[in-house]
């Protein structure tokens, strides 16, 4: 699990002094990697004491659920022995997040980290793409016209691509850094772009096979608008 080490930065995402949302609230959704074994069953404890149940499902999203951050911080407990799993660091104004759990290095008293991505337009812009760079090295993609390189513990998103088929469909390519001037095409696919829908994608290791992974999430929810001021 070495390559997690290069993503750490990656999660803090700009922590913030305040609670995200009102009364430290914020709507909440769940995803795990493929090949990677999910979290155990999770509790979010509120401040006086409410217990709020979450599940990690893979390679899809789960159901939204309102969970309770104290400060910028976001705790999950194991619900069988009610143990720290993770911590979620919540950007201050972020009322809808995406919680993406990937393994700590090895020894960590905290066993999962949490990738969160703020569930918005702006992040996850319509028709468009969200991508993270897990590796440990550089990774370069095409998404229709567009031609991108991450760093290591980067994301970017992406509108919706140009130029697309008849079909709305543009390709999608990943290649992975091997050496300094070496490339490994790891993923070469076609998807179809449309409103209402987005993509979430992930370039990563398996942790069995120990080779570069992508991984993607296709997204057709839309979060509740926040409630005025």
């Amino acid at each position: 699990m070495r390559v997690f080490r290069f993503i750490i930065a990656l999660f803090l995402l700009h922590a913030p002094c305040e609670a995200a949302g009102p009364n430290g609230k914020t709507s909440c959704r769940f995803l795990g990697l493929e090949g990677i074994e999910a979290p155990p069953p999770l509790l979010n404890v509120s401040p006086d004491g409410v217990e709020v149940a979450c599940t990690v499902p893979i390679a899809t999203l789960s159901p939204d659920t309102a969970c309770f951050a104290k400060g910028e911080a976001m705790a999950f407990v194991a619900a069988s022995d009610r143990k720290l799993v993770a911590t979620a660091t919540i950007p201050a104004g972020v009322t809808s997040a995406i919680l993406v759990f990937i393994p700590a290095p090895k020894p960590a008293q905290v066993p999962w980290k949490v990738l969160v991505i703020d569930d918005s337009a702006k992040t996850l812009p319509d028709a468009g793409a969200f991508v993270a760079n897990l590796y440990n090295q550089e990774v370069r993609f095409v998404l229709g016209a567009s031609k991108i390189m991450l760093k290591a513990g980067t994301s970017h998103s992406l509108p919706r691509p140009e130029p697309r088929d008849e079909f709305n469909m543009a390709p999608v390519v990943f290649q992975f850094q091997q050496k300094q001037d070496k490339w490994a095409t790891a993923s070469e696919s076609m998807l179809r772009f449309v409103p209402g829908a987005r993509y979430l994608m992930f370039a990563y290791v398996d942790p069995a096979s120990g080779r570069p992974r992508i991984m993607t999430c296709k997204d057709s929810y839309r979060p509740p608008p926040p409630p005025p001021p």
